[in-house]
């Protein structure tokens, strides 16, 4: 069914978007959580019947992929691909939230030179269980983690089987890594920078994330905000 819709991207002419629905390819900047992105579209296109198929945290930047009409019924198969990022690590502190958006709450002396991290970060890929972080939208009892978290509550999770099809250091530099990842869906990078972290006998966070790909779409095709508007206004 992904081959009969409509695809929104930099070649496209300007589409008449009408119920069977279209795939929008959007380029999220930071600021934006996937959810504004989503209510501004429905605002611009005039559809009700819009969402999006994967979230992105507003922090992070990249490939968002944006189903309106029927396009929103194979949401789930969207949802199930695999995925392209790039992300930065710091290395030497961990944050409560694993990403640059928490608090700094722990630290470490220890250097890691660039032949321990690209053999560390080697070993995580295949088939592997992840525990969930607490600053997710994962719900457990019917309550979203992340509303736990900014309590100061964390809770018992069950760990999820994911698989990481490919990981590449990309650039080491100054307590920093730069690395490229492949992965199924349900993976959270911000866990893998802690994980990471830790095997190095250290700690890291997550300091920027980019989606580069998403279920074969990638973001090079993609429109930023403003210019998807000014694209479907002729």
């Amino acid at each position: 069914m992904v081959n009969d819709l409509l695809i929104i991207n930099r070649c496209s002419c300007v589409p008449d978007i009408g119920p069977e629905g279209a795939v929008i390819l959007v380029d999220k900047e930071p600021g934006w959580t996937s959810f504004d992105v989503v209510a501004r579209l429905r605002n611009v296109l005039k559809i009700k019947k819009i969402g999006h198929a994967g979230t992105l945290d507003p922090f992070a930047t990249g490939l968002l992929l944006i189903l309106t009409g029927k396009a929103t019924k194979i949401q789930d198969e969207f949802m199930g691909s695999d995925k392209i990022y790039e992300a930065d690590l710091k290395l030497g502190e961990r944050t409560d939230s694993f990403d640059k958006t928490g608090n700094i709450i722990a630290s470490s002396d220890k250097k890691a030179n660039e032949k321990e991290i690209i053999e560390t970060v080697s070993n995580f890929t295949g088939e592997q269980l992840q525990m969930p972080p607490m600053f997710s939208a994962l719900k457990v009892g019917g309550k979203k983690l992340y509303n736990l978290a900014r309590k100061g509550i964390e809770i018992e999770r069950e760990p999820r089987k994911i698989t990481i099809n490919s990981i590449d250091v990309l650039d080491v530099n100054s307590g920093s890594v730069r690395l490229r990842i492949s992965c199924s869906k349900g993976t959270y990078i911000r866990s893998l920078a802690d994980d990471i972290g830790t095997k190095l006998g250290t700690y890291a966070y997550l300091t920027e994330l980019r989606r580069i790909s998403s279920g074969g779409f990638n973001v090079s095709d993609a429109f930023k905000i403003n210019e998807f508007i000014d694209f479907i206004s002729g």
